[in-house]
């Protein structure tokens, strides 16, 4: 008769961990900066079709790196949750902290009680109004959440992109076009070549804007930015 193979719970742990942040590390960077009218996502990312920046809310946006197909899945349920929590309650009542909790809590979930965890990190980030702060959260693959502030990286060599900007963000808060240069040239560093306007996925949320404050920025909308 065979034995039963047994795994300690920190073992199986660590094994879980690691095989995630090799899932997330397989794919490529995404940035979050702030700048002067709000805040600017930036993405490494060729294909044309498959976003991995998009629109929650009327100003909060979500980015995932890793498992396209499993960060997919949870930017649908935050849009859901806050198309109802708005309905039910009002549109102030969603903010970009209740849907990081939530995200939060489902990737901790996961990852404590299945086998599988989810492949993903995502950001959750919200631009502040009148005189409210911008809100920048990112959540990881165990479900710890971090309350970032100016900048977050996600996703590829993450820790590379991360002390570039460190390094190279000025003491004042930049304004688009500038902010915008800043992050490609982290991404280029780190994926050790020139991106191409082409290959760049770049989104806002502006605060100047009425309305929804989301908006994605063009190919020549980038290609004039890094030009300029």
């Amino acid at each position: 008769m065979p034995m039963p193979y047994y795994v300690s719970p920190e073992q199986m742990m660590q094994d879980k961990a690691e095989y995630a942040r090799k899932g997330i590390a397989k794919g490529r960077s995404i940035i979050a900066m702030e700048y002067a009218e709000g805040i600017l996502l930036a993405a490494d990312n060729p294909s044309a079709s498959l976003h991995k920046v998009s629109e929650i809310y009327d100003n909060i946006a979500f980015a995932g790196a890793g498992k396209y197909s499993e960060f997919e899945n949870l930017r649908k349920a935050g849009i859901r949750h806050a198309d109802l929590k708005g309905f039910m309650y009002s549109r102030e009542d969603v903010t970009g902290r209740s849907l990081a909790n939530g995200y939060s809590q489902s990737l901790g979930t996961v990852f404590s009680q299945e086998m599988k965890p989810l492949e993903v990190e995502i950001l959750v980030v919200q631009t502040g109004t009148n005189t409210h702060p911008n809100e920048i959260y990112r959540i990881s693959f165990d479900g710890s959440i971090i309350d970032e502030k100016n900048f977050a990286v996600i996703g590829g060599r993450a820790d590379a992109v991360q002390s570039f900007l460190k390094e190279k963000s000025p003491s004042h808060a930049p304004n688009l076009d500038e902010a915008l240069r800043l992050c490609v040239a982290a991404l280029d560093q780190t994926a050790n070549q020139k991106l191409q306007s082409e290959g760049l996925e770049v989104a806002v949320l502006d605060r100047s804007r009425t309305g929804r404050k989301f908006r994605r920025l063009a190919v020549s909308d980038i290609r004039r930015a890094l030009s300029s």
